[in-house]
């Protein structure tokens, strides 16, 4: 279908949600956002939303639950695309509707807590810059929240796999999966400030690639102490969340959709074993992912 006949069906759609609906304003604006989301989907896939089937809402869901996004919000968002498919029925502009046997993922008793761009500039404020674990800390901080890092993959980060003048590091994820990840201007800042200092503490040979080291044990951090120095950091900021490094990687994810990005983009960004095989990532163009991340990320938005 051509782009003109598609924006007048979406039109028309924002008129029911309006006129015969009655819906209010903040809930058509998500009801057309996240149909946005669906649409773009579609096309990407090579597909027609006139001529979607069942399999392709199972696709979706999939997809957006493997980007991080909780059963609440994935029901909503199900919810709205039934809703539009309900009206192209009731308009005869489709015979039947395929969301008709879409299951709706079941509801958890706790959700994952996400972070705001607020709320992590307030865990980067409670850090003390004249300590010697300072920038060191808060470089740690903005990379998790900027790259959407696993911690594992933090920890191992080596200072040869960072290319800062193009804006990329290689990562090693699972299974000894490499993969290029964009990084922010903001990002890059904290990494070139904390390397004046990482290049003043001396290792013995097998570390001297890592990136981030205790300066007291002269070795890489492990997993658990970037896990308790950011417990410390919440604690300090008096954020009533359960946090954890994967919370800031779950808020890189969150805040890329909810700024519009490409849901391919995002999965291929988390390294996600679904799309992470050799194959796939060599028609994922990396210039397109670091569009993505700049266009979408909030530290980015926020220039």
């Amino acid at each position: 279908m051509e782009k003109k006949e598609q924006d007048r069906i979406v039109r028309r759609y924002y008129q029911y949600l309006k006129l015969e609906k009655g819906c209010s304003a903040n809930t058509i604006d998500a009801y057309m956002r996240d149909l946005d989301k669906f649409l773009n989907f579609i096309k990407e896939e090579g597909k027609d939303f006139m001529t979607a089937q069942l399999e392709d809402m199972h696709n979706f869901s999939a997809l957006m639950t493997d980007i991080g996004i909780n059963p609440v919000s994935l029901s909503r968002i199900l919810s709205g695309i039934r809703s539009f498919y309900h009206f192209l029925v009731l308009g005869d502009i489709i015979d039947a509707n395929p969301t008709e046997l879409l299951e709706f993922p079941k509801k958890p008793q706790h959700l994952p807590d996400v972070l705001s761009v607020e709320e992590i500039d307030l865990l980067e404020a409670q850090i003390d810059l004249s300590q010697p674990e300072g920038q060191r800390n808060k470089t740690i901080i903005e990379m998790l929240f900027s790259c959407g890092l696993r911690v594992s993959e933090l920890v191992n980060l080596k200072i040869s796999n960072l290319y800062l003048n193009e804006g990329f590091i290689k990562v090693e994820g699972k299974g000894s999966k490499q993969r290029l990840v964009p990084i922010s201007e903001k990002a890059i800042h904290e990494i070139e400030l904390y390397t004046l200092e990482r290049n003043l503490i001396s290792t013995s040979p097998e570390h001297q690639d890592f990136l981030f080291i205790s300066r007291r044990r002269k070795k890489p951090l492990t997993r658990v102490m970037v896990f308790l120095m950011l417990k410390e950091l919440v604690a300090k900021a008096g954020i009533p969340k359960a946090i954890s490094p994967h919370t800031l990687r779950h808020s890189f994810a969150t805040s890329l959709l909810e700024g519009g990005a490409n849901l391919r983009a995002i999965q291929a960004m988390l390294g996600h074993e679904s799309i992470a095989t050799t194959q796939i990532y060599t028609h994922i163009d990396t210039t397109h992912l670091r569009k993505e991340i700049l266009e979408h990320h909030p530290r980015n938005m926020k220039k």
